[in-house]
């Protein structure tokens, strides 16, 4: 179905290193599909994380271009990148849930960033919760939730705005296996919509819950892709 479209992202021998250490990640050549799913594994310390950062823009490489929706990142202006990466919903492995925000202010900030009404988003935010069975918990805040809880606000914040890139990093590393099938059927219903999704994750069990992902394996700092199977 992504026959003959531009990728929504694409690397172009990209190395990413941090001071003067050796490389963490070389060569990457690369181009994401829109309306893709993407699982990305790798042993710990293959650059995971630094991938992922990478793809939603809060690390710029040290050698190559990443383009993301046909523009050159590393060439735009400082005022733009705010803009694009709202294009761009990001799953922490620490969640980033915003303390003195309630759980639903929490959720609901991806929309009033976007200007979406008050009487427009109140909806759409109860249902997303409800949905990730956290209904009940929408005026609370972050310090009173366990780590599953927190989890799924992070994830609910990050899916809200329906973004055209999604980038999870171990998304149900603290919620139990149903909560976690749950969440992937998720990520499966927006990248059916439209987004391209990437889940980080080490879970073998997931990777088999998404028949159509591609698989993305990070070795050494270097990436392969294989593409769904038959």
């Amino acid at each position: 179905m992504n026959a003959g479209r531009d990728p929504i992202v694409r690397f172009d021998n990209v190395g990413l290193r941090y001071g003067t250490d050796r490389e963490v990640l070389s060569d990457l050549n690369f181009a994401l599909l829109p309306d893709s799913f993407y699982f990305l594994t790798g042993p710990s310390g293959a650059g995971k994380t630094s991938l992922l950062r990478l793809l939603y823009l809060a690390q710029k490489p040290s050698r190559g271009i990443i383009s993301m929706f046909g523009e050159n990142a590393g060439l735009l202006p400082r005022k733009a990148l705010p803009p694009l990466r709202r294009r761009i919903g990001v799953v922490f492995q620490d969640f980033r849930l915003i303390d003195h925000l309630s759980v639903f202010d929490n959720v609901a900030l991806p929309l009033r960033i976007g200007r979406i009404a008050e009487e427009e988003l109140r909806e759409s935010v109860s249902d997303m919760l409800d949905w990730v069975g956290l209904g009940h918990r929408a005026e609370a805040h972050p310090a009173v939730l366990s780590g599953g809880e927190q989890q799924r606000v992070a994830i609910a914040r990050a899916v809200i705005a329906r973004p055209e890139v999604l980038v999870a990093d171990e998304p149900t590393g603290n919620v139990d296996p149903a909560m976690g099938r749950k969440l992937i059927r998720l990520f499966e219903a927006l990248n059916r919509l439209g987004t391209t999704v990437v889940v980080a994750t080490h879970d073998r069990t997931l990777q088999k819950e998404v028949s159509v992902a591609h698989m993305m394996k990070l070795d050494r700092g270097r990436l392969t892709i294989a593409e769904p199977a038959a």
